[in-house]
């Protein structure tokens, strides 16, 4: 069932649930931002509409800059602002952002601490038919190797512009990852979101999780889904949602694994260094449990539509349920 202390959107199962780019809450999130905090700037790469970004350019049109095709200034304009006071949300597309200008968000923003907020927007496979060069799928891993900076994953509109408003109120480095697909709705206005906290969002109506899946961005939906399909089957089922990959919720997941002696995690990136990864190394130094991986596994993308992609890289429901059941049989 749905974790009913979470105040999740109960119409999440339905066929007309609705759906939302993900990309559309963190430009809301920016206005409401920049409306309690005069110091909250803007900076763009020329994709002002595609991230969502034109939504603050047009309420506050001196509070934004737009740097052109030039990342690698994008991140060094926004890291002397932040030197001078400002609180600037710098936006392009994951790949140009963090992908091309890793070295100055690196150097010039991490190394020096300043409250930069990177916004990569259009990242996994899903962007579909722009094809494997815009297809950010190692932008997780070349973020949360960096000190000092945090990395977010919202699972939908509404939790990107929760996530928005927070990380506005930071002082610290912030990579916030979105999808540009529209993305059902799971969650309300009312369900929680901290910075640094995962939150269980499908749980047994009784007894004790025998797998725990712990997703993170548009493919919770999909997490989700499918433990509802295999409660059906016996088989019961708790799903993370780790928005935060970091700083990473190290207690979270050593419960879970402890009650579940098994995890799947599911995410649309590389595995190798992803989100999947990060939960590796928590539980190898504290309860190592059998691990299954949902992700890219060491290909780059390509055309297609979302949906093709998804199935074609092992990311779909049958693929979920195969790696639940496989690691099942590795328990013990």
């Amino acid at each position: 069932m749905l974790n009913p202390n979470l105040k999740l959107n109960t119409k999440i199962f339905n066929e007309d649930v609705e759906q939302v780019p993900i990309r559309k809450g963190f430009g809301q999130g920016l206005v409401i931002a920049g409306e309690a905090d005069k110091n909250v700037v803007a900076l763009c790469a020329d994709l002002t509409e595609s991230t969502q970004i034109h939504l603050f350019k047009e309420k506050f049109p001196e509070r934004f800059v737009q740097v052109g095709v030039a990342e690698q200034n994008l991140a060094t304009v926004s890291s002397g602002m932040a030197a001078m006071g400002k609180i600037p949300f710098m936006s392009s597309y994951a790949m140009f952002s963090p992908g091309r200008n890793w070295e100055p968000i690196r150097t010039s923003i991490c190394y020096n601490d300043r409250p930069v907020k990177i916004i990569g927007s259009h990242a996994g496979i899903s962007v579909g038919p722009d094809g494997g060069t815009h297809q950010a799928i190692e932008d997780i891993a070349i973020t949360r190797v960096i000190p000092n900076l945090d990395v977010i994953s919202p699972c939908d509109a509404l939790e990107a512009k929760r996530a928005t408003i927070e990380i506005a109120k930071t002082k610290t480095p912030t990579y916030l990852r979105l999808a540009r697909e529209k993305t059902p709705i799971i969650t309300t206005e009312e369900t929680p979101f901290k910075i640094g906290k995962s939150e269980i969002y499908w749980m047994p109506d009784i007894g004790i999780a025998q797998v725990g899946i712990i997703a993170t961005g548009a493919l919770l939906y999909r997490a989700i889904m499918v433990a509802k399909e295999l409660e059906a089957e016996g088989i019961k089922i708790k799903v993370m949602n780790l928005a935060t990959i970091k700083p990473i919720d190290i207690e979270a997941i050593i419960t879970l694994a402890k009650e579940t002696r098994a995890i799947v995690t599911i995410e649309e990136h590389q595995i190798a260094g992803g989100m999947g990864s990060a939960v590796a190394e928590v539980l190898a130094q504290n309860f190592p449990v059998p691990i299954e991986f949902i992700g890219v596994n060491d290909k780059f993308g390509q055309s297609g539509t979302p949906d093709e992609l998804i199935e074609h890289y092992g990311m779909g429901k049958d693929a979920i349920k195969e790696s639940v059941k496989k690691v099942l049989s590795r328990k013990n």
